[in-house]
């Protein structure tokens, strides 16, 4: 006697409890919000920006992770709390990094690249608000990569304008390479440096009036010996 085919049980209990199991819960995507103003106008606030990148991060479903507050020009990368923002991405504590806008995350349009090219690197995706690109989406990510790709482009045409301009100055006889220190500014380094505590290099370039990597590197040599 043949056996008869085993029916599945489709009652909507089973059906309902079937579905049930199979389900798992998507997890939240943890936020980091960044913002920035400029210490030049002193009356920006933080909190225009902030305002709206929280709702839209809540409307986004994101669970935030902080808020990352600079008061610093964005010509410079040394900002505190953007520096413990890339230290949290590195150590894959958020998932996403919402800014306002370009400008007020990165200092120029490489370093902007850089960031996003090491975010990619780290399964973290960047939100600029305020140009509505989001690298979540195709889209986004398109135009990220034609951003990298000018990044590129601009790139090889510095390069390539510096070594004719060394080969210009090569063909006329001119010295090339960095200019010596005068040996006064050299006398005043050693005598800040003699100091207790020594003066850092940081204090030394702005006391002096010459930039940091000078400083750094002549302070580096005396050590040296």
């Amino acid at each position: 006697m043949e056996s008869q085919p085993r029916l599945l049980n489709l009652s909507p209990r089973c059906v309902q409890k079937e579905y049930l199991l199979d389900m798992s819960p998507t997890p939240t995507k943890r936020v980091a919000i960044y913002a920035r103003v400029s210490t030049f106008d002193k009356g920006q606030d933080p909190e225009t920006q902030l305002l709206q990148l929280r709702e839209y991060a809540g409307r986004r479903g994101f669970g935030l992770h902080d808020e990352y507050v600079d008061h610093a020009t964005g010509t410079t990368e040394e900002r505190a709390n953007y520096q413990r923002l890339l230290d949290d991405v590195r150590k894959r504590k958020v998932d996403v990094v919402l800014v306002w806008r370009y400008d007020r995350f990165a200092r120029s349009t490489q370093a902007l690249i850089n960031a996003l090219n090491e975010f990619r690197d780290l399964g973290v995706d960047f939100i600029s608000f305020q140009e509505n690109i989001d690298t979540t989406t195709p889209q986004g990510a398109l135009i990220f990569g034609i951003f990298a790709s000018l990044a590129q482009f601009e790139s090889a045409l510095i390069s390539e304008r510096v070594k004719a301009g060394m080969e210009r100055a090569r063909t006329q006889g001119k010295p090339l390479g960095r200019p010596r220190i005068p040996e006064y500014i050299k006398d005043e380094i050693q005598r800040l440096r003699a100091q207790t505590p020594p003066v850092s290099p940081r204090q030394i370039s702005k006391l002096l009036g010459i930039g940091y990597g000078t400083a750094r590197r002549y302070v580096k040599a005396l050590e040296e010996g």
